[in-house]
């Protein structure tokens, strides 16, 4: 198979023409650098001058082994499709994008995206200021509330709600996912955090099939390491990227993520309250129904706390080891677990301590 006319294979693929063609604008002088060390892809700035171009965009290609490639189709064709048929009709404030394409039948794809620049990024591992969640919490709200329970989302190719056979492959990987997750990260965590973990598999599936009367566009990684801020740590302003696993669902699951992985247990215990608080009004303000109360999203954010420790296992057991990774998702199951723990999240499915 070979690649379309428009993909760019590797670095050396970067040049004045390529990027000129995909905007269909003269770009006359061009500077790249390579932006982080993706593992499903990889990223870069792009500086430019030239007539009617941008000044700097970011380039985000796939990885260019074409097994792997294939393997990460699904998550390619996700965020193209956001960026494509998404992002106009939400108010997630995201990258502006000036190229979006994906190709079926080779995987390959290309997204120019804007430069958010002097945005910063989250740091998952030291953890967000409460003020940075509330902007985060706010904007996610602008992700759920315009299309909440919208029909027509169920059209859109490669987004459906969690069926029966789905949650049962869920049900069976987990159990082997959290054994490798454990073998590599089992020593570094306090016991009452792998109960909870132990916990998680058996209750995955009734957990995956439940609360799908709501629903909305879920991230499914909404993040610090995923989020982009406004300098210096209080409010400001916020961007959310990485839309590989866009999905349907329980709109919490993606409030819950952020807060309980966030935020060390003291912390979060002051302040939760006061973020689904923010995250309720605003989501009101973007379109949801008002008989979705407060009390009826509190118990939704608790509920849709098992969202962190099945992203942590999952992605530590399936992504390359790395000193920083490692680190990272034992701090992520830390606290969700404790969140878990304070809550007795485990009494709605029928499990509780």
């Amino acid at each position: 198979m070979s690649a379309p006319d428009w993909a760019i294979e590797g670095p050396e693929g970067i040049t004045v023409d390529a990027i000129s063609t995909l905007l269909g604008a003269e770009v006359t002088s061009l500077d790249v650098q390579q932006v982080g060390t993706g593992q499903i892809g990889t990223c870069f700035r792009l500086t430019m001058t030239g007539e009617g171009v941008p000044a700097r965009l970011l380039l985000k290609l796939p990885t260019a082994d074409a097994a792997s490639r294939d393997f990460y189709r699904g998550t390619y064709r996700s965020e193209v499709l956001f960026y494509e048929r998404v992002a106009d009709t939400v108010a997630v404030r995201v990258p502006q994008c000036h190229v979006a394409r994906f190709d079926e039948e080779t995987a390959h794809f290309v997204l120019l995206l804007e430069d958010l620049s002097p945005l910063e990024p989250g740091e998952q591992i030291a953890g967000s200021t409460p003020e940075r969640l509330l902007d985060a919490a706010a904007n996610l709200a602008g992700l759920h509330g315009p299309r909440w329970c919208d029909p027509t989302l169920l059209d859109l190719p490669g987004l459906a709600l969690t069926g029966e056979e789905d949650a049962q492959v869920l049900a069976d990987l987990y159990g082997p996912a959290l054994e490798i997750f454990l073998d590599r990260l089992g020593a570094e965590l306090d016991p009452e955090v792998v109960e909870v973990l132990q916990a998680c598999p058996g209750v995955s599936k009734e957990w995956a099939l439940g609360r799908q009367e709501r629903f909305a566009l879920v991230h499914g990684d909404y993040r610090l390491d995923n989020l982009m801020f406004s300098p210096g740590g209080g409010r400001g302003e916020v961007a959310a990227l990485d839309w590989q696993t866009l999905t349907l669902a329980l709109p919490a699951r993606d409030l819950a993520f952020l807060i309980t992985t966030s935020l060390d247990a003291p912390v979060r215990r002051e302040v939760e309250r006061e973020l689904v608080g923010a995250y309720h009004r605003a989501l009101l303000e973007h379109g949801a129904p008002e008989s979705y109360d407060l009390d009826a999203c509190w118990d939704d954010y608790v509920y849709a706390m098992f969202q962190a420790p099945l992203i942590t296992v999952f992605g530590c057991a399936y992504g390359a080891p790395t000193e920083r990774g490692d680190r990272m998702f034992a701090t992520m199951a830390t606290r969700a677990c404790a969140a878990i723990r304070d809550h007795d999240a485990l009494r709605l499915l029928g499990r509780g301590a």
